[in-house]
């Protein structure tokens, strides 16, 4: 069994650096940058209409983003939930503090770069998953990168058959994904942190199974199985009531510590500018490998905290009752805002302001790891009830995580083998929950890494090939919407589904005929 885990490390090391450090890192960037330019940075450019156009949309009355308009659908802050509910997971924790404790605190200045330019990124994945998604034969949307990989992507002259490669790798690896940073990896910092918040001095072992964690993990997958099986209606559900809530608070009660330590808060920033290109290793004579490092870690950790990229999020996105493709990019917009420039940046200054880290050499205090910075911050301002919260936090924000990846393998399995196969894979997909519980810390995270990678790579060779189309349904939407122009929208490549939206009675949202008819 070892000799079988040494080379299944040995293989996804050499596929994992290949991903991050020899092309996907740049590829990545690239795309990013592409898609700011192509939409005229619309992040900034139109910041007060995307912010007044999603979150603050829940404070209005008579709002339809909160509201679902038939059993089929979710609505647009569900879709956010959900997606958020996959996003704001152990990224935001522990990942943050792996890139701190591994790249330095100018990590996290990449890490902001990364979302900066991973707004725009989102923001296309979601309107192209708008714009090609279709009913499957249960009446519910399925959207996501497979679909503009083979429908838009395939139609350019000579790309039909690469297209059509693309899309199935996609679906694979979402699937492989699925299973590690989807479940797996998330489960075990669950179980990590369950067991050194509240059984530290409980030592039991069974033929070398952790038995706590496995323990864990079984309680975990009847809890799973309950709600992942009953699909996404469920999940969403549990989404939009969990999210908001373990956001807030984690939001409220870190702003409370770094607050206590206000002394640092500037030397903090400071530090992170000071080491964002490398700076304390230029003496050394190893700037170049030291820079690589800080950048790596941070975008790495970035994408997988925000998945801006990845293509992952616009399989639940998708299932929304928006009609205006660029209004659901505009919720991808906020979803990476939210995640990285909130949540992430919150849990950095957290860890720069403890006192665990040497902000002159960047340097991590002894017998503190990523695994526990966080948990021994919180642990210093509230006693052991803050290391408690952490655990708790960690729990559900990973185990959201898990739902939500598990709408999106259940999709991925959808496009390539049909509606029926997707029971199925749930079934296979929460059963590995106790794999996760089980498994060792850093191939669980590695193999994660390497997964988010593969996905990344044939959605954002899509993204980009398909960015005229993105400027387009983008100008459309400025024109309309913005400016006033009388042109004709923009909702579908698929003339059926353009006909329902331009048929809609609501400005908003695609209210299905039948639903019409019946009030």
């Amino acid at each position: 069994m070892n000799a079988f885990i040494e080379k299944v490390t040995e293989i996804n090391n050499v596929i994992n650096t290949w991903i991050w450090t020899d092309f996907g890192l740049y590829l990545l960037l690239i795309a990013g940058v592409i898609m700011t330019a192509v939409t005229g940075l619309f992040q900034i450019t139109h910041l007060r209409h995307w912010w007044t156009n999603t979150i603050m949309t829940i404070f209005k009355k008579n709002n339809t983003s909160t509201k679902k308009t038939d059993k089929k659908s979710i609505s647009q802050f569900q879709a956010l939930c959900t997606a958020l509910a996959a996003t704001v997971g152990t990224g935001n924790i522990a990942g943050v503090a792996a890139a701190i404790c591994l790249g330095g605190p100018g990590a996290v200045l990449w890490m902001w770069v990364a979302a900066f330019l991973g707004m725009m990124t989102n923001y296309s994945e979601n309107v192209l998953g708008i714009f090609y998604r279709r009913k499957n034969k249960d009446g519910e949307w399925s959207g996501g990168a497979m679909y503009y990989l083979k429908d838009g992507m395939g139609k350019k002259k000579g790309l039909k058959q690469i297209a059509s490669v693309l899309a199935v790798l996609f679906a694979i690896f979402a699937i492989l994904a699925s299973f590690g940073i989807g479940n797996m990896g998330q489960v075990n910092k669950i179980t990590l942190n369950m067991e050194s918040a509240f059984f530290s001095n409980v030592e039991w072992t069974i033929g070398g199974v952790n038995m706590i964690n496995l323990i864990i993990g079984f309680v975990l997958l009847v809890i799973g199985a309950l709600i992942i099986i009953g699909g996404l209606q469920r999940i969403a559900t549990v989404a939009e009531r969990v999210v908001p809530f373990m956001a807030i608070a984690y939001v409220v009660l870190g702003l409370i510590a770094v607050g206590l330590n206000y002394e640092l808060i500037l030397p903090a920033f400071k530090s992170i500018f000071a080491h964002a290109l490398g700076v304390k290793a230029l003496a050394g004579g190893a700037a170049g490998a030291a820079l690589k490092l800080v950048i790596v870690q941070g975008c790495k950790r970035g994408v997988f905290s925000n998945e801006a990229g990845l293509g992952s999020s616009v399989m639940v996105h998708s299932s929304s009752n928006v009609k205006e493709p660029v209004k659901q990019g505009m919720w991808g917009i906020f979803e990476v805002f939210f995640d990285t420039m909130i949540v992430c940046t919150m849990t950095a200054l957290i860890a720069l302001t403890s006192g665990f880290i040497n902000l002159e050499t960047g340097v991590v205090a002894a017998g503190t790891d990523d695994a526990t910075l966080i948990s021994k911050a919180f642990g210093n301002i509230y006693g052991q009830a803050g290391e408690w919260f952490i655990a708790i936090a960690m729990l559900l924000f990973a185990f959201t995580t898990v739902l939500g990846w598990s709408q999106y393998g259940s999709k991925a399995v959808e496009y390539l083998f049909g509606t029926k196969s997707v029971k199925v894979y749930k079934v296979i997909f929460v059963l590995m929950i106790v794999s996760g519980a089980v498994m060792t810390s850093s191939l669980a995270w590695d193999i994660s890494d390497t997964f988010n990678g593969l996905m990344m790579i044939p959605n954002l060779i899509a993204v980009v090939i398909l960015s005229p189309l993105v400027f387009k349904i983008t100008r459309n939407y400025i024109d309309r919407k913005i400016k006033g122009k009388d042109v004709k929208p923009m909702y579908s490549f698929d003339e059926q589904i353009q006909a329902e939206a331009e048929a809609s009675p609501s400005d908003d949202v695609i209210i299905p005929a039948e639903t019409v008819e019946t009030k």
